[in-house]
């Protein structure tokens, strides 16, 4: 047991290169593969949390009558949903322009319940004469703190009824000519639950029969530039301008025409569920049928909702075909490390048989070995993914004011890959092992018979062949002499190209191209990023095997007089040659992913793709493969000569 043991040692030992190698794939491509698929679970979990806490209303129901919601409307609604919560208040969105609208809200700033504002700056209102303003975006100018703020209801109430087509009476007129601008204090920056969008928030000027699944449709629509949260109880009544009125015919001049609706059971609310989306659609109909004369607004047709959600399943979809890419490249790159670690084992695997130690005793030897690389890249790749789900939760902050992120982590993406990967490996590990111990150890002990050198095309034209210097001619036919090798770096870096091609159409898309999207811009530079580690991956451990199997033949040149710039050019020639050819092949891969990113965002075609992209990908992938030479120099001019020529391959 004791020698046993002492074996596999000494295998850990002599391949800790190869052992690191697919450690660090598995890292890559398991930390992108889990990290991307986890974000947009995470965002949808995240957004639910703080619905439920914001205690988001599931509907806005707005009146269509001038006198708007009475008490009795209130007990009603909250009669037939029971242990609902309603409140009411009123908006009027003033436009300043065709693009832009000012609106004004009036809730209970002491005692909201419901869409309850987060107080980002500032302090909680305690006088009725002091408001909160939304916190500034993209499109929102905002207040500074301490800033007083004008609010002229003779003006407002006019400017609202002429821009809606409302006809103003003569008395009403009177009492509006004797109203006096009330001057208020800007106590709080606030975050409203249902305005999360930095970008634009259609203003109720718009139809409210847009589709908001439709995110590109604001480009088109009137958008708030500042919103205010102003008391209800500062709202003008006719008393205020005619003390002596009956109190029945006492109303504001402002009609309480809005009614927010949060449904009993928060605890459940699942606004991504088909089961909410039926719930919705019935409590729709119950609305209408208790209050007539009503718009209701669902969670469904907020623009905020709708965009951020739209780009969480963007990401999902995304993941699903970048997760595609990322899994064919590791697993050929994993299955090839053990399989030709395997082949070098020959000698061992004979003297072990000799030796009279059982199959599986061998075969546990290169499990452990495959078992342990997957184990410690896969544990580590769990936190490399979450760091990834951390950072492109940040990235959605460059366009969403994103909820407090959730502390739930859905690890599916994450499982689903590890143990794809490390059951393929185990399978493939296991099938080779089997099939060596079937032969002869006398069989093993031969060394393998290398593959014979072939006639490239070149040949078949002599006037250029004979032209050619001898390392070059070794060259090519290398290339494809080793002819497995050859189509797994082709395919693994065609693969690799083709991703790097899609992150940096991702992000032409936005900054050329007019997506601005600055979480798409994110995404595109994590995505450029993990596809050049992967390709310095690939072609470091594909090189670094190439040279293992080949330190007789680098010995041999070495004894002919081959300095140390000639042995690498050796090895790296072929390395450029394979690294070229699928670069070329990555041009159609990288169309076909591009093609399908583009399907999945909505927007881009191929033919609008910058030309330098398509200039850029391929320096970026050789750039990396320039790296992975210098790091490989040193293996290659230090290699013992003496004891290379004695081994027996």
């Amino acid at each position: 047991m004791k020698t046993y043991l002492k074996v596999i040692g000494r295998m850990f030992r002599k391949h800790l290169t190869r052992f690191l190698s697919l450690v660090f794939i598995i890292i890559v491509s398991i930390g992108f593969i889990s990290g991307f698929g986890m974000a947009s679970d995470k965002i949808d979990v995240s957004l639910e949390e703080y619905y439920i806490n914001q205690n988001v209303s599931d509907f806005i129901i707005k009146s269509k009558s001038t006198t708007g919601f009475t008490s009795q409307d209130v007990q009603t609604v909250k009669d037939f949903f029971k242990g609902a919560t309603v409140e009411i208040g009123a908006s009027i969105d003033l436009k300043i322009s065709e693009k832009y609208s000012v609106r004004l809200q009036f809730v209970d700033l002491n005692s909201q319940t419901v869409n309850v504002l987060e107080i980002i700056e500032g302090e909680k209102s305690t006088s009725s004469n002091e408001v909160y303003v939304e916190q500034a975006d993209n499109e929102i100018e905002s207040y500074e703190i301490g800033e007083q703020i004008e609010l002229n209801f003779k003006d407002i109430i006019t400017n609202f009824s002429i821009q809606n087509g409302v006809e103003i009476d003569e008395q009403t007129s009177n009492m509006l000519n004797r109203l006096t601008p009330i001057t208020v204090t800007v106590k709080g920056i606030v975050q409203n639950p249902l305005n999360i969008a930095n970008t634009a928030d259609p203003s109720y000027n718009n139809s409210l029969d847009v589709d908001m699944s439709d995110i590109s449709a604001v480009d088109n629509m009137n958008v708030l530039k500042n919103i205010i949260y102003i008391p209800i109880d500062l709202i003008p009544t006719y008393k205020d301008v005619e003390p002596n009125i009956p109190e029945e015919l006492n109303q504001p001049f402002i009609a309480m025409g809005d009614m927010y609706l949060a449904l009993e059971d928060r605890s459940v609310f699942n606004a991504f569920s088909t089961e909410y989306e039926k719930m919705v659609d019935k409590a729709k109909i119950d609305i209408n049928n208790l209050l007539p004369e009503v718009e209701v607004i669902t969670l469904y047709q907020n623009y905020s909702f709708n965009s951020l959600i739209s780009y969480s399943e963007k990401l999902t979809k995304i993941s699903y075909l970048v997760v595609a890419a990322f899994l064919l490249i590791t697993a050929l790159v994993s299955f090839s490390t053990m399989t030709r670690l395997i082949d070098e084992e020959r000698s061992q695997i004979a003297c072990l048989k000799t030796l009279g130690y059982s199959t599986s005793k061998i075969l546990f030897k290169y499990l452990i070995f495959a078992f342990l690389a997957t184990i410690v890249g896969g544990v580590i790749a769990y936190f490399v993914g979450i760091g990834i789900l951390y950072l492109v939760y940040e990235v959605f902050g460059a366009t969403y004011f994103m909820p407090p992120m959730s502390s739930v982590v859905n690890p599916t993406f994450y499982f689903v890959t590890f143990i794809f990967i490390i059951l393929g490996i185990l399978a493939v590990t296991t099938l080779t092992v089997v099939k060596m111990t079937k032969e002869p150890p006398a069989n093993l002990l031969k060394p393998k018979s290398p593959p014979a050198g072939k006639k490239v095309i070149l040949e078949k034209i002599p006037a250029l062949w004979k032209r050619i210097s001898f390392k070059y001619k070794s060259t090519f036919r290398n290339v494809l002499r080793y002819m497995n090798r050859f189509i797994m770096s082709v395919v693994s870096i065609a693969f690799s190209t083709g991703l790097v091609f899609a992150g940096l159409a991702l992000l032409d898309l936005c900054l050329f191209n007019g997506l601005n999207s600055e979480a798409v811009i994110g995404i595109s530079l994590v995505i450029i990023v993990f596809a050049g580690l992967l390709t310095a991956v690939v072609i470091y451990t594909l090189t670094n095997i190439s040279i293992s199997e080949r330190v007789k033949e680098i010995a041999t040149l070495m004894v002919l007089g081959y300095n140390d710039n000639e042995l690498a050019g050796y090895i790296y020639r072929e390395v450029y040659i394979n690294s070229f050819i699928g670069i070329v092949f990555g041009y159609p891969v990288g169309i076909i992913l591009i093609w399908l990113l583009y399907a999945i965002i909505g927007s881009g075609t191929i033919s609008g793709v910058s030309w330098f992209i398509w200039i850029i990908a391929p320096i970026v992938v050789l750039l990396f493969t320039f790296l992975v030479t210098l790091i490989l120099r040193r293996k290659i001019i230090k290699i013992n000569m003496n004891e290379s020529l004695k081994a027996m391959e």
